[in-house]
């Protein structure tokens, strides 16, 4: 499940000779495609995310709990997409940092993904809440609400990472060390529970995005219309991402449990969960796009901070287009959406 020096997660011992020679020619296919997309998708992910952030920081709101909420996914993705590098590497030199950091790597990785979910979830909920009940959306929210909100997604993040933390090993083969899960029922354990995860978090958000949906449809307001087509955008993004992953990773756990047993059938999902696993990967990297680019207001920011960027590289600043206020909207409705 988790990404590592081979395709997929084994342990020693796991599987027969054919076993492994499947494993083998897989590991040939994704070295060079891997490389490849991780590269790609972690120059991008650093570029919009640090983008979004520098934007938020200098022309929005952070009194705005949405607003709170997109700086941490933003985050989340940038923690995420430093994790592709390591990654890269050990397809081609096995696991080379040693015990402690194969235990924070993964760490991370679940901290990052889980606070995904949790961050996605909660804007969703305040998004049906905005819609649905406009006037329960207008109080504000105070920097006790912010901070502590923030805070209790990212300590149930590293909670919810503990497993994956304290299961992982270094094993030493014959020509290379893997960074792997000590003993299969850890990884069994581990899948579950990222399965719940995005299965409970997909029933939350389609339930509000319908009852969302419902209610613009009865809205004539072209803005509203926007909303709709950017709501569906996000929502189908996630779903496609994440959806395959979740089923490969399902059916890798009949693997584990022996159920799947021919070696044509293990090859199949191991290719299945390299392109299932690099699509869900690649999320990183345009969620600033679904989140925020497509926004009015973020390219009229953007625009803004190229523009005195431009203009402060060549020393002739013009006062004819003054940049947006930072911070000059105070509502939960002035984000990104």
């Amino acid at each position: 499940m988790e990404p590592s020096g081979i395709p997929e997660s084994t342990t020693p011992g796991d599987y027969e000779l054919d076993g492994l020679m499947c494993e083998l020619q897989t590991s040939t296919f994704a070295a060079f495609n891997t490389t490849i997309l991780y590269s790609l998708v972690f120059l991008l992910s650093l570029v919009g995310n640090s983008l979004v952030l520098w934007v938020l920081v200098k022309y929005e709101n952070l009194e705005s709990l949405t607003n709170v909420f997109i700086l941490n996914l933003c985050l989340s993705d940038l923690v995420f997409a430093c994790l592709l590098p390591l990654w890269t590497l050990g397809y081609h030199l096995g696991w080379v940092l040693g015990d402690f950091f194969c235990k924070l790597s993964n760490m991370m990785f679940s901290t990052s993904l889980f606070s995904s979910i949790f961050f996605l979830t909660i804007m969703t909920m305040l998004r049906y809440q905005s819609v649905v009940s406009p006037l329960s959306s207008l109080r504000v929210h105070t920097l006790w609400c912010r901070v502590s909100v923030t805070a209790a997604v990212w300590a149930a993040s590293i909670l919810s990472s503990i497993p994956d933390t304290m299961f992982h090993k270094v094993f030493n083969l014959e020509t290379s060390s893997i960074c792997e899960y000590s003993e299969t029922k850890w990884f069994l354990a581990s899948a579950y529970q990222h399965i719940v995860f995005f299965l409970f978090s997909m029933g939350v958000i389609l339930f509000c995005y319908v009852e969302i949906l419902r209610t613009l449809c009865r809205s004539r307001s072209k803005r509203h219309h926007r909303t709709v087509r950017l709501i569906l955008t996000i929502v189908l993004a996630h779903f496609v991402s994440w959806a395959p992953y979740n089923l490969v990773l399902f059916l890798q756990t009949l693997q584990k449990l022996e159920i799947i047993q021919s070696c044509t059938a293990i090859e199949r999902l191991h290719y299945a969960l390299l392109i299932c696993r690099n699509l869900a990967f690649s999320h990183c990297c345009f969620n600033p796009v679904l989140y925020v680019f497509v926004g009015v207001k973020f390219r009229r920011h953007l625009k803004s901070l190229l523009q005195t960027f431009w203009l402060c590289r060549s020393q002739a600043p013009s006062s004819s287009s003054p940049p947006h206020s930072p911070r000059a909207f105070h509502s939960e409705g002035a984000s990104f959406y």
